[in-house]
């Protein structure tokens, strides 16, 4: 099982972003940051959360075990569900990656357990600027 850690930053809100992924297990151990222009923390998590799914695609997995600090994020999966239109195109994209394993897991912990995605999303941010 892959264990994919997830988030991301921005510096303002709305203001220049990044999103971090630390991907782990299955004999890999992949830290990947990409600066990905002005949005906001909802949606820049929302965007780490589609990359981590794809990242993990293509490593071939059957199984995905994705660990993110936003709630927005992880309460929306579970629900399969959000409020917000801005954020619906990223759930739904998001969702039918999730259908392409056959085992898939989200799990909400605390910032404290998620610093490697934190740095690698924060350090996208300074050099995308």
């Amino acid at each position: 099982m892959l264990e994919v850690y997830i988030d991301g930053a921005s510096s303002g809100n709305p203001g220049p972003s990044g999103i971090g992924l630390f991907i782990k297990g299955e004999g890999h151990s992949i830290q990947i940051g990409e600066f990905i222009g002005d949005t906001n923390n909802h949606v820049a998590e929302f965007i780490a959360l589609i990359r981590g799914l794809e990242e993990a695609k293509k490593l071939g997995t059957s199984f995905v075990s994705v660990r993110s600090d936003s709630k927005i994020v992880v309460n929306s999966v579970e629900k399969r569900y959000v409020k917000n239109e801005v954020f619906k195109p990223y759930l739904e994209t998001a969702l039918k990656l999730v259908e392409e394993f056959e085992l898939f897991f989200i799990k909400w912990i605390p910032e404290q357990q998620n610093k490697a995605a934190d740095q690698l999303a924060r350090q996208a941010i300074r050099k995308g600027k």
